[in-house]
């Protein structure tokens, strides 16, 4: 976690995320400024499908992607309609601490059980598609991937603003990620 940058301040926010969505994210969650009237979206975030992660924003201030992992290489379609015809010229790729994606193919059984028992699947077709997905979602650490997929959107989007953060459950505060660190 030597990575993560706490934002308690303004001053504390990265020179290239000023003035700039990025900062009013920050500055509405973290610092607890008033909301303004949002008449369109500023920025489109990107996070974890995770339900312990809620975000402190004005209405109409974000488009949402939510996808295990911040994983947003299958919604590519959606980022290019957030830019196109949103306008948005920032995102937000927010991961968090203690993600399930983490470790996936160690949660094999407990998937396949859980679509056996909850859901009536047998239990060959359930292990075909973890087989099938699971690598795609599987992620090594929450930190790591956030920067490695961050720079994917920068080669995918060179014009756009991509700030690679993490959210941490424990105290529902969101932090920057050092990339020089």
């Amino acid at each position: 976690m030597h990575r993560l940058v706490s934002v308690d301040t303004v001053e504390n926010i990265f020179p290239q995320y000023r003035n700039t969505p990025i900062e009013h994210l920050f500055q509405y969650h973290n610092l607890g400024e008033p909301f303004p009237t949002c008449e369109k979206p500023e920025i489109l975030i990107g996070k974890c499908m995770d339900y312990r992660e809620r975000l402190r924003m004005p209405d109409n201030f974000a488009y949402v992607i939510r996808a295990g992992g911040a994983n947003l290489r299958y919604s590519d379609f959606s980022v290019s309609f957030a830019i196109a015809v949103g306008r948005v010229y920032a995102i937000a790729l927010i991961g968090h601490n203690n993600c399930g994606m983490v470790g996936l193919m160690a949660k094999k059984d407990a998937f396949i059980e859980g679509l056996v028992q909850h859901e009536g699947w047998d239990a060959a077709r359930a292990n075909e598609h973890f087989m099938h997905f699971a690598p795609m979602f599987e992620i090594d650490n929450e930190i790591d991937f956030v920067l490695s997929e961050a720079r994917r959107l920068r080669l995918r989007y060179p014009n756009i603003i991509v700030a690679p953060m993490l959210y941490r459950v424990e105290d529902r505060r969101l932090y920057l990620i050092n990339e020089e660190a």
